[in-house]
């Protein structure tokens, strides 16, 4: 299996952004140095602050593959050399796989003005200036960085350093053995001379005042971009006159994609916190931190206090602190948590059995996700699956490596609770029948094995104390978990054999810099200390998930839940997180007054939708409905649809759009021990007035091409073979990292350079690139054959442009074109059998009981009324947009509309010319004298963009087959529109004509 990158909408805004901003190079400098071939062109505004670019993004939304293709952007005006600045080694590390990842390099080589260009990455690490027989040299990868040239148009050159090494005095002395740039002896004064482009990645571990930034001044940037979820504070003033800001280079970040709009976007995962409950009596005999110092505690209990020397055992004075717990000193147990004043300790979670009741609740949990994920039910089996991972955060160790190769007792626990819920999973499946379960019945089969082996391969650990073992069993756990992302992520090995593995331990290690889509599970096993790390534990499972295909998931196209486990002590982790969340707004909300920000933030949410929409109408409406008074304050008692409430609350009854950007959804992060649901009941009933209607819509269906298809296919294929352009067949290079042991008189350390060999190229056996070619194509392999024979002719027989990027640029540039050309060269035919969706179980012939709350809507309005001609209950109503959705679900309709609703996501499943399947957003059913019709409804923004109009000719098609069956599709920017097309429906004013357009 390999990844395939895909640039997701708001990764192209922020491109946009970045390339909006840049002022670019100053062509008309008359510095002499300008052509200086070992450093960059001279940009505008060089070194000025208010050039600087801030990009904010929240984690895990793909902001390492953004600075890296701006680094490629930037290349096209010969900036050549960047040094990306991150605050730790693990942060380095997880930026080095995705820029030297195979994936990465295909996709960016697949892009038109990048097809021949490639990042030389140099990292420096601890140890690389070691001396070496008495001389003091420069690493070589800093060399190679420093000394390349222009000339080498095709070559990106990156230097990848943490804040430690920039910090360090082996940047800043002088006294090398050797020069840079024919006489340069200090790193950071020969860094400097390159005039670099300098990438800060998590900005607010470098404020501008602390010396790490100061130290990234000497390298003389021409330019800074900075990236992050959080950017660093400043505060003047003291008193009253007190102000803390958040540092912008220019007052505000040139792109915003924050904590809320990540969630409410569906963006990152929703999370699900879990914990396990303990008795009242064991939550009251809790101990409070009354003071710490290096060398004594000092808990409090029941209006008595407990001092706790350095290496006392906490069990001293309470039995329920089990485990060994001793006060290990320098603020911190000896299990790892570190105590701060103020905190609580519950005896209770300390016990071995309670850490037990956590692996059980996240085993369950895990294998939860697993059936779903790898079964794909609304599917019935034909989607391909994905595979379910689960992080687990430790004590120590020591509870999972035992002495001499033996398993420590968290392990041999885990392995205990795992096998029973094996066996558990085996006797469901034995008896199944479907291929899919028949599927998921070996693989729990070959976990089994595989977790009874002398060296199971089900789960694995890495920790800092791994790095360097000379242990084959240990390295071969941390080099899946660091570098094997694509095999973690794949059910079998090119031999056919399930790849099992995917339970992971860790202890802090993981906490930062690395990432696994896949994570569906983190348990935390300890307590952290710190509010950080909580939200970089989450972090780690924030991502969304990829198919054994490679292929991204996106929310509304298949929903994944993070399970975030945590003990009781820490019950109030989600409001905790969703406060935090709530802080990325980008106003402030005032509930007592309608700020500035606030109509500014409606008018601009509105005029999305409508253009017209301005700040007096805004004020006129909220004067009509009493809202406000004539100094914007709320008042206190207004009333709304026969309901009392404050101001505030009718604003966003009116304008909910004011809390869309404001608040997380209300189930983006929810406490699963709370009774909050996230499934919205059918009513049955009124779903049974679609039912035959239903009974069409659930028959697959075929897209069948018109007959000159083939041949169009053919006429396309041959001029991307021409490649007239030398863009579609290209050579690549494989690239090496040469390992090399350093010693000195003290320490080891391994110097790591990666270079292409020059001579050496990457190819496919042709079997093997003909037979994917014609599979991802769908074109005849003996066509595709004689094609490539006079492609490799036109080429002088080079048979090394075969290879894996001439084989993705082929399928590429070929779907593009060709789907460009046959938007209107197809029909549907329907098969003689049923599919099931998220609201229809084909195997049933039944309506589901309920569905996720999240495939009607990301948001709630609680206010609604009951309605006993919609689709489900309410309140609440679920919705995407609050105009013109939302309007069009509160209006009042009359008699003639028997019932309505929102279609959720999935519900119809139409089948796209280019892959994957489009649902339309409403349905109304209409009584008429001769018999009922039914409006479908697809709603955009009058501002369209160029999908929507490719989904609404889809659908279009679709539908028109359905006329005989009473069905009209038309696709609607406004509630007006729509009850517009209502009443001439039920007049018969619209005739079958006028659906066309």
């Amino acid at each position: 299996m390999k990844i395939q990158l895909e640039r997701l909408p708001h990764q192209i805004e922020a491109l946009q952004a970045i390339n909006k901003d840049f002022y670019g190079v100053d062509t008309t400098t008359n510095n002499p140095d300008a052509g200086y071939i070992y450093a960059n062109p001279i940009l505008k505004y060089a070194g000025n602050e208010k050039s600087y670019i801030d990009i904010k993004m929240e984690t895990g939304t793909g902001k390492t593959f953004v600075y890296t293709q701006m680094m490629y952007e930037m290349h096209k005006q010969g900036v050549f050399k960047f040094v990306i600045v991150v605050p730790t080694p693990s942060i380095k590390e997880g930026a080095r796989n995705f820029i030297t990842s195979d994936y990465a390099r295909q996709y960016f080589s697949g892009i038109p003005g990048y097809e021949n260009v490639s990042i030389q990455l140099n990292t420096i690490n601890a140890g690389d200036f070691s001396n070496k027989k008495g001389r003091r040299n420069f690493p070589a990868q800093l060399s190679e960085f420093i000394e390349s040239t222009r000339q080498n148009v095709n070559q990106i050159q990156v230097l990848l350093i943490n804040a430690g090494m920039v910090n360090s005095k082996s940047m800043t002395r002088d006294d090398y053995d050797q020069t840079l740039l024919g006489g340069e002896t200090s790193p950071i004064k020969a860094i400097a001379a390159t005039r670099p482009v300098i990438i800060i990645d998590e900005p607010h571990r470098f404020p501008r005042n602390k010396v790490t930034y100061k130290a990234i001044e000497k390298m003389k940037p021409q330019l800074i971009v900075r990236f992050g979820a959080t950017f660093p504070q400043t505060t003047t003033g003291r008193g009253k006159n007190k102000k803390t800001v958040t540092d912008y280079y220019r007052g505000k970040p040139q792109f915003t994609l924050n904590a809320i709009d990540s969630f409410n976007q569906g963006l990152v995962k929703a999370i699900d916190i879990n914990y396990p409950d303990i008795t009242e009596q064991e939550a009251n005999r809790l101990y409070k931190v009354k003071n710490v110092t290096a060398k004594q505690l000092t808990l409090s209990h029941g209006g008595k206090d407990y001092l706790i020397g350095q290496g006392e055992n906490l069990a001293n004075i309470d039995e329920g602190f089990a485990g060994d717990i001793t006060y290990a000193g320098s603020k911190e147990l000896s299990n790892g948590l570190e105590l701060k004043p103020d905190m609580k300790l519950i005896p209770g979670t300390f016990a071995q059995n309670y850490q037990d009741e956590i692996i059980t609740q996240a085993i369950e949990r895990h294998f939860e996700a697993e059936e779903r994920n790898f079964m794909r039910p609304e599917s019935e089996g034909t989607a391909p699956r994905v595979k379910t991972l689960s992080l687990f955060f430790i004590d120590s160790i020591a509870s999972f490596r035992g002495p001499d190769h033996t398993k420590g007792w968290l392990a041999q626990h885990f392995e205990e609770i795992l096998m029973r819920k094996l066996n558990q999973l085996i006797s469901k499946y034995e008896m199944a029948i479907e291929p899919r379960e028949k599927e998921y019945y070996e693989f729990l089969k070959a976990t089994v094995r595989d977790l009874k082996a002398e060296n199971q391969q089900v789960y694995a650990g890495y920790f800092s104390e791994d790095r360097g073992t000379g242990d084959e069993a240990i390295q071969a756990e941390v080099n899946d978990i660091l570098k094997n992302k694509e095999r973690l992520l794949s059910f079998k090995d090119k031999d056919g054999n399930w790849i099992t593995r995917r339970f992971l331990f860790s202890k802090w290690t993981l906490r930062e810099g690395w990432d696994n889509p896949n994570v569906f599970v983190i348990a935390k096993l300890r307590t952290s200390g710190s509010e950080i790390s909580k939200i970089q534990e989450v972090g780690r499972g924030l991502r969304l998930p990829v198919d054994e295909t490679g292929h991204r998931l996106q929310q509304d196209e298949f929903e994944s839940r993070l399970s975030f486990l945590i003990g009781y002590d820490e019950r109030d982790f989600a409001e905790t997180l969703v406060d935090q969340v709530n802080e990325d707004s980008p106003i402030e909300m005032n509930h007592d007054e309608l700020t500035n920000d606030m109509i500014q933030l409606i008018v601009n949410e509105r005029q999305k939708s409508d253009k017209s929409f301005n700040e007096d109408k805004l004020l006129d409406d909220l004067d009509n409905h009493n809202i406000i008074t004539r100094s914007n304050k709320f008042k206190s008692d207004v009333e709304m649809d026969g309901k009392k409430m404050s101001g505030y609350e009718a604003l966003v009854q009116l304008y909910p759009e004011v809390e869309h950007r404001t608040k997380v959804a209300k189930d983006k992060i929810r406490d699963k021990n709370s009774k909050f649901t996230t499934k919205v009941k059918l009513r049955k009933s009124n779903w049974k007035q679609l039912e035959d209607l239903w009974k069409q819509l659930s028959r697959r269906q075929m897209i069948k091409f018109d007959d000159d298809v083939n041949d169009l296919a053919q006429v396309v294929a041959k001029e991307v073979f021409k490649d007239s352009d030398n863009k579609i067949f290209v050579l690549q290079q494989p690239q090496i990292v040469k390992q090399k042991i350093i010693t000195d008189d003290t320490k080891m350390f391994i110097q790591e350079t990666p270079s292409d060999y020059k001579d050496t190229y990457l190819t496919m056996k042709y079997g093997v690139f003909l037979k994917q070619l014609t599979t991802r194509t769908n074109l005849p392999v003996d066509f595709l054959h004689q094609q490539m024979i006079e492609s490799i002719k036109r080429l002088n027989g080079n048979k090394n442009y075969i290879n894996e990027k001439t084989l993705g640029n082929l399928v590429r540039e070929f779907n593009k074109r060709f789907n460009a050309r046959i938007r209107n060269s197809y029909s549907y035919e329907s098969l003689q059998f049923t599919s099931s969706t998220s609201i229809y179980d084909s195997k049933k012939q039944e309506f589901v009981n309920e569905i996720s709350a999240n495939d009607l809507g990301v948001y709630n309005d609680e206010y609604s009324n009951e309605d006993y001609k919609y689709l489900y209950d309410r309140p609440p109503l679920r919705y995407d947009s609050a105009n013109p959705e939302l309007k069009i679900l509160k209006r009042t309709y009359d008699d003639n509309i028997v019932v309505f609703g929102k279609l959720p996501k999935r519900a119809i499943k139409i089948p796209r010319y280019d892959n994957g399947t489009t649902t339309p957003d409403f349905i109304f059913k209409i009584e008429r004298e001769r018999k009922p019709i039914y409006l479908v409804i697809e709603t955009k923004a009058e501002n369209m963009r160029l999908g929507d109009e490719e989904i609404r000719v889809i659908q279009k098609k679709y539908f028109d087959k359905l006329k005989d069956s009473g069905v009209y599709y038309r696709m609607a920017t406004s509630e007006q529109e729509v009850h517009d097309l209502i009443n001439k429906l039920e007049t018969g004013e619209i005739k079958d004509s006028d659906f066309t357009n």
